[in-house]
C-alpha cells in the first residue's frame, strides 16, 4: 500500500510540474512584460452575400465584447466578423506590434485608415490561430478593422496586448513551446516502442503496438492542436489537421484493444462493443477523407460524426473503461497503478469534453493533456516492474538451471558409481579378508619387531574394507523392507550412542523431539545416515562446541534438523557435498555422506545444507511421515 501511494504522490508530482510548466509562460509574462492590454473591442457581424472588399459600416450596429464574452460564435445567416480595435498611441515602443494569443478565423483582413495592411486565407479547418500586426509609430490613437471569416466561429478570445512585436514574439513562442516539445517527446518515445515491438513475441507484439499508437497518437494530438504549427507553417496545414483527425480515430481503438488485452478477456462483450466501435471510427474516417476530397457538401455529415456522435460516443467509451480499471484495481499491484492511470485520463477527457458542451465559449482543451501524462507515467511505472520482475525471474531460472545442471552431474557419478561398486565390491573384498587371515597367521609367528608392521598392513587392509564396504552400502542400501520408525525413539538411542564421542571432543548435545513423528525406514540404515552428520558436526567444533537436534512435524512432512557451531563452510564447498572423494577433512574420502545422500534417498527423503564460515552448520532431512500408523505395519519397496 506504501509503494501505490508513493507512485500516486509522483504521478500527481509530474503533473503539477506539467501544469507548472504551461503556467510559467504566462506568469513570467504577466510579471515582466511592458504589454499595454486592450480589454475591449466591438464586434459586427458579416452577413451571407456581402462583398469581400466591402468595409464595415461604422454607422451600424456594434457589438461591446471582451475576452470573458467574446461574441465569437458565428449567428444563423452570417459568414464572419467585423472587430473594431482601438489602438493607443506607439510613439513609446521601439518595435510596436499587436499580439492576440487566441484568435479564432480562417480567413484574416485587417484595415487602417481604410486600406489592407495585413492578410492571411487558410484552406484548412482549423479555425484557432494567433496574430503578431506589426504597427507604425503614432502619437495618437488609430483605429484597425478586423475581417474575420470561419465555419463557426470568428472572433477574438483572449486579451489583445500591445508592445514591441519581438516581445511578442518570444511570449506566443514561450507559451506553446512546451506542447510542442511534449508532443514531440511521445512521438519520439513511440519509435522507440516500436523498435522495441519487434523484439517480443506474437502473442506479446499485438499488445505492444496498440500501446505504441496510443502513444504516438497522443504526441501528434497535442502538437496539431497547438495553434503555432498552423501559423508558421500554413501550407502544411492540410496535414496537420488529417494527422489530428486520423489520430483521433485510432486513438481510442487502440486504447480499448490495450484494456482488454490487459484485462486477459475478462469481458468477452467488450470485444463485441469494440467491435462496433472500431466499425464507428473506420466509417468516420472514410467520411473525413472524403470531406478532404469533395469539400463542403459533406461538412454537415462530417461534423455530426466527429463533434455530435464522436464526442459523446468517446465519453461513454472512457467511462466504460475507467469502470472497467475500476473493478480489476484490487487484484495486484500492475492492476492498480493501470487503473490509475486509465481513471486519470478518463477524468481528464471527459471533464474537458463536458465542459465544452457546458461553456460555450471554452474552446482550448488542457486537462486530458494532464490525463495522458500521468496514463503514459503509470505505463512505464509497469513497464519498469515487469521489467524489473523477468530480470528477477532470468536470475532464478539461471539458478535453478545451475542446480540441475549440478544434480544432474551428480546424479551421473552416482550411477557410474553405482555399477563400479555393484560390479567390483565383494570381488574385491573377499580377496582382502583372505589376505587379512594370512597376515594374522603369519603375525603370529612373526618376531616381536615385525609385529608392528603386520598391524599396520591389517589396519590398511581394514581401511579399504571399510571404504569398499561403503561402497556396497551406496550400490545397495539394503532397504527391501521398510518399516514404521519412530523418530523421537531413533533419535534418543542415537543420542546415548554419540553423547561419549562429543564428550570426548568437548562438546555438547541437545536433542529435542515433543512427541513421537512415525516414517518408513530401514533402522540401522537411517542410525548410520544421521551418525555420519552428526560425526561431520563433530569434527567440526571446537571448545565449548555445540550440536542441537530438532525434529518436529509439518504439512505431513517429518523435519530433522541439526545445527552446530563448527567451522562452517563456503557455498562452494556446500556444493560438493555427496560428491566422491570430496571432504573438508585432511583424510576424509568423502564417501560416507555419499552414502547418507543415498540412504535418505531411498527412504524418500531429501538432504540440504546451510553453512556459513565461522558460523557452524546446519542440516535440515525431511521424510514423508506415514498417515495412518496403525494400520502400517510393513511394506516392501518396489523392485
Amino acid at each position: 500500500m506504501k509503494r501505490f501511494q508513493l507512485i500516486l504522490l509522483l504521478l500527481t508530482l509530474g503533473g503539477a510540474a506539467f501544469l507548472a510548466l504551461l503556467l510559467y509562460p504566462n506568469l513570467s509574462s504577466s510579471e515582466n512584460s511592458t504589454n499595454t492590454p486592450i480589454s475591449t473591442w466591438e464586434v459586427q457581424w458579416i452577413p451571407v452575400g456581402a462583398p469581400e472588399e466591402a468595409l464595415p459600416d461604422i454607422g451600424g450596429e456594434w457589438l461591446s465584447a471582451t475576452a470573458e464574452h467574446p461574441f465569437d460564435a458565428i449567428p444563423e445567416g452570417n459568414v464572419g466578423a467585423w472587430i473594431h480595435l482601438t489602438v493607443p498611441p506607439t510613439s513609446n515602443l521601439s518595435k510596436p506590434g499587436l499580439y492576440i494569443e487566441r484568435l479564432y478565423a480562417m480567413n484574416v483582413m485587417v484595415y487602417e485608415k481604410g486600406r489592407p495592411v495585413y492578410q492571411v486565407n487558410h484552406n484548412f479547418d482549423f479555425e484557432r490561430t494567433l496574430l503578431q500586426l506589426p504597427l507604425d509609430h503614432t502619437e495618437i490613437t488609430s483605429d484597425l478593422y478586423l475581417r474575420l471569416t470561419a465555419k463557426e466561429r470568428a472572433g477574438i478570445s483572449s486579451a489583445v496586448q500591445l508592445g514591441e512585436l519581438p516581445e511578442n514574439s518570444r511570449q506566443a513562442v514561450r507559451k506553446e513551446l512546451p506542447n510542442l516539445l511534449l508532443g514531440g517527446g511521445f512521438v519520439f518515445l513511440s519509435f522507440l516502442m516500436l523498435l522495441c515491438s519487434w523484439y517480443l513475441n506474437r502473442s506479446q507484439r499485438s499488445t505492444a503496438l496498440a500501446l505504441t499508437l496510443f502513444v504516438m497518437c497522443s504526441g501528434i494530438l497535442i502538437m496539431t492542436y497547438s495553434a503555432m504549427p498552423y501559423y508558421y507553417f500554413p501550407e502544411l496545414g492540410h496535414v496537420f489537421v488529417f494527422l489530428f483527425d486520423t489520430s483521433i480515430y485510432i486513438l481510442f481503438p487502440a486504447l480499448l484493444y490495450f484494456v482488454i488485452h490487459i484485462f486477459e478477456g475478462r469481458y468477452p462483450w467488450f470485444k463485441r462493443v469494440f467491435r462496433w466501435l472500431v466499425v464507428y471510427y473506420l466509417i468516420s474516417f472514410c467520411i473525413m477523407v472524403l470531406y478532404k476530397i469533395i469539400g463542403t457538401p459533406l461538412y454537415s455529415l462530417y461534423g455530426f460524426l466527429t463533434f455530435w456522435l464522436g464526442a459523446p460516443l468517446i465519453i461513454g467509451q472512457l467511462i466504460l473503461v475507467s469502470v472497467l480499471a475500476f473493478r480489476n484495481a484490487m487484484r495486484n499491484p500492475l492492476s492498480r497503478i493501470l487503473s490509475l492511470g486509465i481513471l486519470s485520463f478518463t477524468l481528464c477527457s471527459v471533464a474537458d469534453l463536458s465542459l465544452m458542451y457546458a461553456i460555450d465559449t471554452l474552446r482550448i482543451f488542457s486537462f486530458w493533456k494532464l490525463g495522458i501524462i500521468i496514463l503514459i507515467g503509470s505505463l512505464v511505472i509497469i513497464l519498469n516492474r515487469r521489467i524489473a520482475s523477468d530480470y528477477a525471474r532470468l536470475l532464478s531460472y539461471s539458478k535453478e538451471l545451475e542446480l540441475y545442471n549440478h544434480q544432474l552431474q551428480r546424479t551421473e557419478k552416482m550411477e557410474i558409481i553405482s555399477e563400479l561398486a555393484a560390479s567390483i565390491a565383494h570381488e574385491v573384498r573377499n580377496p582382502l579378508q583372505v589376505t587379512r587371515g594370512f597376515l594374522q597367521l603369519l603375525s603370529g609367528k612373526s618376531v616381536d619387531h615385525d609385529k608392528s608392521y603386520f598391524s599396520l598392513a591389517i589396519q590398511e587392509l581394514d581401511r579399504a574394507s571399510s571404504i569398499i564396504t561403503d561402497f556396497l552400502t551406496f550400490a545397495k542400501p539394503e532397504l527391501d523392507t521398510l518399516v514404521e520408525l519412530n523418530l523421537q525413539h531413533e533419535l534418543a538411542q542415537i543420542e546415548t550412542m554419540m553423547t561419549p564421542l562429543i564428550l570426548l571432543n568437548n562438546g555438547e548435545m541437545e536433542v529435542h523431539v515433543p512427541e513421537p513423528q512415525i516414517i518408513l525406514g530401514n533402522s540401522s540404515k537411517f542410525k548410520q545416515a544421521l551418525i555420519n552428520i552428526i560425526k561431520n558436526s563433530i569434527e567440526a567444533i571446537q571448545e565449548n562446541g555445540h550440536i542441537t537436534i530438532n525434529a518436529w512435524a509439518e504439512e505431513g512432512i517429518a523435519v530433522i534438523r541439526i545445527v552446530d557451531n563448527g567451522e562452517g563452510m563456503e557455498p562452494e564447498q556446500i556444493a560438493k557435498l555427496g560428491e566422491p572423494y570430496f571432504s573438508t577433512k585432511s583424510k576424509g574420502t568423502g564417501l560416507g555422506l555419499m552414502v547418507t545422500f543415498r540412504i535418505i534417498e531411498v527412504m524418500e527423503g531429501t538432504l540440504e545444507f546451510y553453512s556459513e564460515k565461522g558460523k557452524g552448520t546446519e542440516a535440515i532431512v525431511r521424510f514423508p511421515l506415514v498417515s495412518n500408523p496403525s494400520s502400517k505395519k510393513t511394506s516392501l519397496l518396489p523392485q
